[in-house]
């Protein structure tokens, strides 16, 4: 029982920075929620953002379940997502962007999947896809093939502690305070994801993929915030594979060796409208072509970043003091992924 007299089943934390509309719309779709009881807890920046704002959005109405507004005490994702579980009053706690719009069932789908298959080393990653009132340019949809998430590569209801998407996921309170929770000095924003899923992954960590519990994202993007944010993710991986030399640098692997092939002016982008990489020789060779032209794009800020992280000071950068500036790291990069 918790400190208020009610039993919460599952607590739900959203970490939120400058976005109060996305965040109203993200409240609002929870109370049409199938299950509970459950708790909310949004977690804002006191000092880069306005926490009236969020204060006004969070107490806007009556809403059928309790909800909290808490303040990070540090910068970064990785000190909002610890100050949520840390206050959290349920045995679980859901992970879940500000800017992802749940489905009626999401909070149903993860309660019961615990239920039935859960335990005390048991996650639940549930879907996010982009919500079907934005217009999903080709890049956008390039993004869900390993950049931004990778869905597409599961199989069947198994996922990897690298899969840990903490824009839509659950975990068993004790296990992410035996973990330590995020790492808020090292990964203050950007790889954070990945680095707890790991970190889960020695504790013994199984990650079930539920497919149901559908989140809607709400943020449409572009690949010039892409190049940003990709600037910002390069000292981020160089954190991460000085600190694991055994594992490879996935993304500098990928736009290093991409940036060495020949130009690709990107002909098959149109038509990633309609065509899955597997859709025959014509949709293999336009998604071999559009995936050549983004990572180009976004190899030469990532790369000079990088470069320039060999001698830089670990002191987190101004991008690393948000979550969803300029993108969602609920989103989160692949495996939130790395962000």
């Amino acid at each position: 029982m918790s400190t208020d007299g009610n039993v919460y089943r599952l607590s739900i934390v959203i970490p939120t920075y400058r976005r109060p509309e996305a965040l109203a719309r993200t409240l609002a779709a929870l109370e049409r929620q199938t299950a509970g009881p459950f708790e909310v807890l949004v977690v804002d920046d006191p000092v880069e953002d306005d926490p009236a704002a969020v204060a006004a959005v969070v107490a806007a109405e009556r809403r059928p379940f309790a909800v909290r507004h808490l303040h990070r005490s540090a910068r970064g994702v990785s000190a909002a997502r610890n100050a949520g579980w840390r206050a959290a009053r349920a045995p679980l706690v859901l992970f879940l962007g500000d800017d992802v719009v749940a489905s009626p069932r999401l909070v149903a789908e993860h309660v019961e999947w615990h239920a039935r298959r859960g335990g005390p080393r048991v996650g639940v990653l549930g879907h996010v896809r982009w919500a079907g009132e934005l217009r999903v340019t080709p890049f956008m949809r390039w993004l869900d093939r390993g950049i931004q998430f990778d869905y597409s590569g599961l199989t069947g209801d198994q996922a990897t502690p690298f899969n840990l998407y903490t824009a839509n996921v659950s975990l068993p309170r004790e296990l992410i305070a035996a973990a330590g929770g995020f790492d808020e000095e090292r990964f203050p924003f950007l790889y954070e994801d990945l680095d707890l899923g790991y970190r889960l992954g020695e504790l013994g960590l199984r990650l079930l993929y539920n497919r149901r519990a559908v989140g809607e994202h709400l943020h449409p993007t572009t690949i010039a915030e892409w190049e940003r944010r990709m600037a910002s993710t390069a000292p981020a991986e160089r954190r991460w594979v000085e600190l694991h030399p055994e594992l490879p640098a996935y993304f500098h692997d990928k736009l290093a060796g991409a940036a060495a092939e020949r130009r690709s002016l990107g002909w098959g982008r149109p038509l990633l409208r309609w065509l899955g990489p597997d859709g025959g020789p014509v949709g293999r060779r336009a998604w071999a072509s559009a995936d050549r032209y983004y990572l180009q794009r976004l190899a030469p800020g990532f790369l000079a970043a990088w470069e320039d992280a060999a001698d830089a000071p670990r002191e987190p950068r101004a991008a690393d003091r948000a979550d969803v500036a300029p993108l969602d790291a609920a989103a989160d990069l692949r495996g939130g992924g790395r962000g």
